[in-house]
């Protein structure tokens, strides 16, 4: 069994265990992506499986991605400071656990509940795969690593739908959606032998056990976690409740109000001598502020995409919800692919691809609303969306994991879990909020013309936001060079 050192990591012989340490990490967070858009296709089922209204199975899904996003940072922080592989082999029991939970729901509310616990277990997990792959791997192989975890990525939009469908088309109305939770079991409790055999010793590093001068190194920051747990709560859960009342709205600047005390608190915290939940000074890295703030505003947009693509393919096109999730396939296809792709040649092309990556999607995305408009127009077959729709997602693949290398390349080791879950958690509030916007215009123009103007707008919209991710990586990528000239100089 190896053993976990303290960081640094960077000048000893690289770990023999690593290439199955990142399997189970990629089959752990893989099972947590597909626990994502599995239930997508679950819906019509649980509705009448359980009588839920349309708030509950907005729950469903939304109860996930709040409790997910407002744990991320403070689980990352606690995996840098008491040992990665313990907090993951935590989130992963507690998600197989609610998943099992989940399978048993008598009621909706039982549901809900259920789905809060399996998104503090993804919260859980998610930071310390990240942590992992910059703690054990270097270079092209650190690269290589997160292109596979791209892949994964892909591979999880692409089979979670269908898997979902098989299973229902299995079990039927009734017990169907119960076997898109239990499918997870199976998965989960493989992983969780995985990381007994395989992961270093010891899985939690106990603080009482080190020095006063290591102890407050490893400081776990509670009242940082609250405040930044606090203010992502508050931020999400207007965009999750939108049109129950105006009045919820003003939880967005209370929000903002924390985020300012969160980082009172963290520079005081550090003044102190104690490490702080996230070393602010990252922010001044530029690789990691534009590579935060660019794939920020990627999921702003992006995540849209497959919303507006179910909506138009069937209230729009009248087809079934097999073919609205058959059409996407190819582009998860090529996601995955492009991912494994780019992480092999990150180190080589640098920001570059990134941008690359951009200009692919874009040309995606403007092709997908040239079919919507001439499906309307002259009758153009829906089906044209499985090229223009192939393009976002070869252009994706390139986008996500090499920036995913970039944006954490000069982070420190120490921080690695938390530094990484700052960019889970900007991916998150993106994701929120543009779904919440870019739906809500697209259902505005409906009133007055077609679904096909309709998605058109909405894909212009992720248009525009992604030209705005463009600019960033732009920005990057002048940034580097003018670094680069500058060190020859």
């Amino acid at each position: 069994m190896p053993v976990e050192n303290e960081p640094n990591r960077t000048m000893q012989a690289p770990d023999p265990a690593r290439w199955r340490i990142l399997a189970a990490i990629l089959g752990a967070i893989t099972m947590s992506l597909i626990a994502v858009s599995i239930v997508n296709v679950a819906l019509p089922s649980m509705q009448t499986g359980l009588d839920a209204t349309g708030s509950d199975l907005q729950w469903v899904l939304s109860g996930y991605a709040l409790t997910f996003g407002v744990v991320l940072v403070a689980a990352g922080r606690a995996g840098d400071v008491m040992g990665r592989g313990g907090i993951f082999l935590i989130g992963l029991v507690v998600f197989t656990t609610f998943s099992i939970v989940c399978s048993l729901a008598p009621s909706a509310d039982w549901l809900n509940v259920a789905r809060f616990g399996q998104g503090v277990g993804s919260g859980l997990l998610n930071p310390q795969g990240v942590g992992m792959i910059q703690q054990y791997f270097r270079g092209a192989e650190r690269a290589r690593a997160f292109g596979y975890l791209g892949a994964a990525v892909g591979l999880s939009v692409a089979v979670g739908p269908l898997l979902g469908g098989l299973l229902i088309a299995v079990g039927g109305p009734e017990i169907g959606w119960r076997l898109t939770f239990l499918v997870n079991v199976p998965v989960g409790l493989a992983t969780i032998v995985m990381v007994l055999v395989w992961f270093p010793r010891p899985l939690i590093r106990p603080l009482g056990r080190a020095d006063p001068a290591t102890r407050a190194a490893r400081s776990l920051d509670p009242l940082g976690a609250l405040l930044l747990g606090a203010a992502v709560l508050a931020i999400l859960f207007p965009f999750m409740e939108a049109g129950t009342s105006p009045a919820i709205w003003v939880l967005i600047p209370v929000g903002l109000v924390l985020v300012r005390l969160w980082l009172w608190w963290e520079r005081r915290f550090a003044r102190s001598g104690r490490s702080p939940m996230v070393d602010l000074n990252i922010f001044r890295t530029r690789s990691f502020s534009n590579g935060t703030l660019m794939i920020g505003l990627y999921f702003l947009g992006m995540t849209s995409v497959w919303v507006l693509v179910a909506l138009f393919m069937q209230q729009g096109a009248g087809r079934s919800a097999i073919e609205a999730g058959t059409v996407g396939l190819p582009s998860a296809i090529l996601s995955a692919l492009a991912s494994s792709w780019a992480g092999r040649r990150i180190l080589t092309y640098g920001r570059a691809l990134v941008v690359g990556g951009l200009l692919v999607a874009l040309t995606g995305l403007l092709l997908t609303i040239g079919v919507v408009l001439l499906h309307d127009a002259v009758g153009l077959s829906v089906w044209w969306l499985l090229l223009s729709l192939a393009f976002v997602g070869a252009g994706g693949g390139a986008v996500v994991s090499p920036n995913q290398t970039l944006t954490l390349a000069d982070v420190p080791l120490q921080y690695a879990g938390s530094s990484g879950a700052i960019m889970q958690t900007g991916q998150r509030i993106g994701t929120s909020v543009g779904i919440a916007v870019i739906t809500a215009a697209s259902f505005a123009v409906l009133e007055v013309s077609s679904w096909s103007v309709a998605a058109a707008v909405g894909f212009g919209l992720i248009a525009c936001v992604l030209l705005a991710a463009l600019a960033v990586a732009l920005k990057d990528l002048r940034d580097r060079r003018g670094e680069g000239a500058s060190q020859q100089n």
